[in-house]
């Protein structure tokens, strides 16, 4: 009986600290947060003056620029964009809140140095920036990695319930032993 009384506070014990590992870790909760994104970001660069952002996101052969004004952040709607990327003078077409370049060939990687002339009224400017690639290195593994506290979380749950099981057990053979030797 003392091997039971044992073993019943044992899995007391183990469920007391169930719960904290049990815990659904960040990103694991289904609260309101959204989720991340999960693939890798668009190769972009930045360009800036006094008088104008520039920002270029690199999707392939395409470039999509956003200009803004610096002093508030509001987008330039109607403006003359020219960019030179590594010695190669392309002209921004407007597409609804943005502007866009296509290349001749996808970039290779490494560092491109990128010059834009912005003409915006009577505003004109000249920005330079740098465009940094880098080869996609394991874009296939999973991002996904266990914390210790999901294993300590699954073996706690598991060692629960095997002490559950051997008191049931002990439990069902005591009380057969006991009505096989009444029955003698």
């Amino acid at each position: 009986m003392r091997l039971t009384s044992f073993i019943a506070a044992l899995s007391v014990a183990a469920a007391a600290f169930l719960p904290p590992l049990a815990r659904a870790g960040e990103g694991h909760d289904h609260g309101e947060a959204a989720p991340a994104a999960a693939g890798p970001a668009l190769p972009r660069f930045a360009a800036v003056s006094e008088t104008f952002e520039l920002v270029g996101v690199l999707n392939g052969k395409q470039i999509t620029l956003y200009l803004d004004r610096a002093a508030d952040n509001t987008p330039v709607p109607d403006a003359q964009i020219e960019i030179e990327i590594s010695g190669t003078k392309l002209k921004a077409e407007k597409h609804e809140d943005a502007y866009e370049v296509v290349l001749a060939a996808e970039p290779k990687p490494g560092v491109l140095p990128i010059t834009a002339t912005v003409t915006a009224g009577a505003d004109t400017d000249l920005l330079a920036g740098e465009l940094d690639l880098h080869e996609r290195a394991h874009a296939d593994e999973s991002a996904h990695v266990h914390s210790w506290r999901e294993y300590a979380g699954w073996a706690a749950g598991a060692v629960t319930a095997l002490v559950v099981l051997i008191v049931v057990g002990r439990r069902v053979a005591a009380s057969r032993q006991t009505r096989v030797g009444a029955a003698a």
